[in-house]
């Protein structure tokens, strides 16, 4: 699908594709620093200091990326590349946002596997995992400052964690909770802007048809003749492509309940070792997905099973993004200026803040604490940590690092490798 006519009108010219190609070689390798920092990266080098794309534009792209379910930054890159080079451009700035971070959990998984008992990866994997609980915090406080302005929307986000912490539910009804209340709350509200012309519906329906084949073929496939450990990957990760609103955050603690505790694929130390090294590579953070699906394929068959299910993973998670921003995009001037959808997209902001409070304190108890139990109050589940196995090494690594990264602002790689190498340095010692 070609580009809109007024991609051609940007403000400094539209770049060759070599000159697209070059940019996003280099913003993969460096978009650490979850979303906002991927977001701030991209704005930096497409906005200010190339003025590829406007102001508004950015922004309204940005708020039309947040309205689709899976990582935001990587399709507000895909989207970026659409609007100044058609769908080869929203291919090359997509694959080349996710590429590097993707062979990097590769790679770390393949080590996981085969040395993740070592001594040396142990007391490193530690410290990385207490600097992952301040991240995770950080993460809470940034969402919430932008997210609740209101007391609803603090209802909204008390009632998530409820929710997803002690009573368990699953996590696709309470995003659809959150977004019919917002919908409903905003339904009468004015349209703000000039009216947008819906695009063609035919030319939509045809590019969703094209990418939804690209994307669920194989999965028919391997439903098909596999019938195994690749097509239960396949079928839940395709799933939670399309309930991943509100970042990788949102969805980790539903994802870590399902996968440890339903499918037993991996155990909860190695779900945390998973967030630990996802947060160590560039990229988004979904790539915890490649490395859970690479473990649980590697249990099941061994290295080249491993292999196989991480490519699993990483086509059902990161082709549906191109399926959004190709039959999406050219909607965005529409939707964005519904006041119905604004609405839910604000009130399943808000109960993401919820749910990342909830990862937040399963994420820390679990660090801390060598065995964390539960007892039955009601018909809540209330989580007990075994204060016999209270860990204080970690407990101060990750002290220091919430200093570090909330107080001081300090680089995120710069953090994790500190804490390693703290971690390490108190286990010798």
């Amino acid at each position: 699908m070609a580009p809109p006519a007024a991609a051609a009108a940007l403000p400094a010219g539209q770049p060759s594709f070599g000159e697209l190609f070059a940019v996003f070689l280099r913003i993969g390798p460096l978009s650490f620093g979850g979303p906002a920092g991927q977001i701030a990266l991209m704005h930096r080098e497409l906005v200010e200091q190339r003025r590829w794309l406007s102001e508004d534009e950015y922004l309204r792209a940005l708020s039309f990326c947040m309205l689709l379910p899976g990582p935001e930054a990587m399709q507000l890159a895909t989207y970026a590349g659409w609007k100044l080079h058609g769908t080869k451009g929203g291919l090359v700035a997509g694959l080349l946002f996710v590429g590097p971070g993707a062979l990097l959990i590769l790679a770390l998984s393949v080590i996981y596997a085969l040395y993740g008992q070592a001594p040396l990866a142990q007391a490193l994997l530690l410290g990385v995992k207490a600097a992952v609980a301040a991240i995770v915090l950080h993460a809470l406080l940034r969402v919430a400052k932008r997210a609740l302005k209101g007391a609803d929307d603090y209802l909204i986000a008390g009632l998530a964690f409820v929710s997803l912490f002690l009573l368990n539910l699953p996590f696709p009804l309470i995003i659809g909770g959150a977004a019919l209340w917002g919908w409903i709350r905003a339904r009468g509200a004015v349209a703000t802007g000039l009216p947008a012309t819906a695009p063609p519906l035919d030319e939509t329906l045809r590019t969703a048809g094209i990418w939804g084949a690209i994307w669920l073929v194989p999965l028919a496939g391997l439903m098909l003749f596999e019938q195994g450990i690749l097509a239960r990957i396949g079928s839940f990760f395709a799933m939670l492509a399309v309930v991943t609103f509100g970042g990788a955050y949102a969805v980790l603690g539903w994802m870590a309940q399902t996968v440890v505790n339903d499918f037993g694929w991996i155990t909860q130390g190695q779900m945390i070792d998973a967030l630990g090294l996802a947060e160590t590579t560039p990229g988004p953070l979904i790539l915890v997905t490649q490395f859970v699906g690479f473990l649980a394929a590697y249990k099941a068959g061994g290295l080249p099973l491993g292999l196989a299910g991480a490519a699993v993973t990483l086509w059902m998670t990161f082709v549906p993004c191109f399926l959004w921003i190709f039959a999406g995009a050219p909607w965005l001037d529409n939707l964005t200026r519904r006041p119905a959808l604004k609405g839910a997209l604000a009130a399943i902001t808000a109960a993401v803040v919820g749910v990342i409070a909830s990862i937040s304190v399963w994420f820390t108890l679990h660090v801390i604490f060598i065995s964390v139990g539960q007892a039955a109050v009601g018909p809540f589940n209330v989580p007990l940590p075994d204060w016999a196995g209270f860990q204080p090494i970690p407990a101060l690594l990750a002290a220091g690092a919430g200093v570090l990264i909330i107080w001081r602002n300090w680089p995120l790689p710069l953090v994790l490798a500190l804490s390693a190498a703290a971690s390490w340095l108190l286990s010798v010692a």
